[in-house]
């Protein structure tokens, strides 16, 4: 697999990566050996990079992404922190740094995390001197090894950029949002920051595997927040009304490379934007995980086919969401 620089961290990792949050929990039910085959496949696959979160099913995620790093040298692993309490930026403390991170350190097994991200927390904690002076001092006292932010917003992602220590951002980019391309990505480059780029097939609207008729569980987020209802909407089919992601979808079919599915042309435009360290999607199973692996091994999209695209958006999500994020 392609290896690219995270950002600041120093570390090369595989373009392709693992998103687990569905080992967690908000995607319906993922036992523990189907999680495990999982993570088994993806870094059979050549996958080095697994991003996990400690509010994943309350810390279930990081668990079980544990136990496989006992079994394994050279990944990367990164988690977040935050969301397990009231999002107030008063909350964003040292000391509460280090409670989160002894408790993610416990759940991964190891002394030393990677990679830790603030996980989309309020606006101000960004413009806040003191929460950046904490993440150094966790860095100083060998608690982590880098730093990054995930965030909601494009104005979030400049302002974490302009941090001299923030190794990377963790943000929405997909081929129904392209916002993060105008600025986010030429400033991330140019300022040496990683780019980690979540939740790439838009909750599974760019599978093309869906249609009107499509439900989910009830204990999936895909249900329970299209609105928003439990966290911020654009983490939903990234906050583009169903129907009309159905739409785009169909526009987008006729551009596929010959054998590519949806959801690889859908992870090659990402891998073809500059700037993108690497893509985190998802899986439920192992087929899965191999289909996104292999977007790696496809050819450049064509001028033609990264029109095709930009057009889509033009047409029918800009006008939905492009102020929004």
């Amino acid at each position: 697999m392609e290896m690219r620089r995270l950002g600041r961290t120093g570390r090369d990792v595989g373009v392709v990566g693992l998103g687990a949050w569905q080992l967690g929990a908000d995607w319906g039910s993922v036992d523990e050996s189907d999680a495990l085959a999982v993570l088994e496949a993806a870094i059979d696959g050549g996958v080095t990079f697994i991003d996990t979160a400690d509010v994943y099913g309350d810390g279930r995620s990081e668990r079980l992404v544990g136990q496989v790093l006992k079994a394994h040298d050279g990944l990367t692993v990164a988690t977040k922190m935050g969301r397990r309490v009231e999002q107030l930026a008063e909350n964003y403390t040292l000391e509460n740094f280090r409670a989160w991170n002894d408790r993610s350190r416990q759940n991964l097994g190891v002394d030393t995390i990677d990679l830790v991200q603030l996980h989309c927390p309020p606006t101000p904690v960004y413009s806040d001197d003191e929460v950046f002076d904490a993440l150094d001092t966790l860095v100083d006292e060998g608690r982590i090894t880098s730093y990054g932010v995930s965030v909601e917003t494009c104005a979030e992602a400049l302002t974490a950029v302009a941090r001299p220590n923030v190794a990377s951002v963790q943000i929405i980019l997909n081929a129904l949002r392209l916002k993060p391309l105008d600025e986010v990505l030429p400033a991330a480059q140019a300022a040496g920051v990683g780019i980690v780029a979540r939740v790439p097939l838009a909750s599974g609207l760019l599978s093309g595997k869906y249609d009107e008729h499509t439900t989910f569980a009830d204990d999936d987020h895909r249900t329970y927040n299209r609105h928003g209802e439990a966290f911020d909407v654009g983490e939903t089919f990234s906050g583009v009304d169903f129907t009309t992601g159905l739409e785009a979808v169909r526009r987008l079919m006729p551009w596929l490379p010959a054998g590519a599915t949806m959801a690889q042309f859908a992870l090659r435009w990402i891998l073809d934007q500059p700037g993108v360290s690497v893509v985190i999607p998802g899986a439920r199973n192992p087929a899965q995980v191999a289909g996104n692996i292999s977007a790696a091994t496809l050819t450049p999209l064509t001028d033609d086919q990264l029109a095709a695209v930009q057009q889509t958006y033009d047409d029918l999500i800009r006008p939905q969401i492009h102020d929004r994020w």
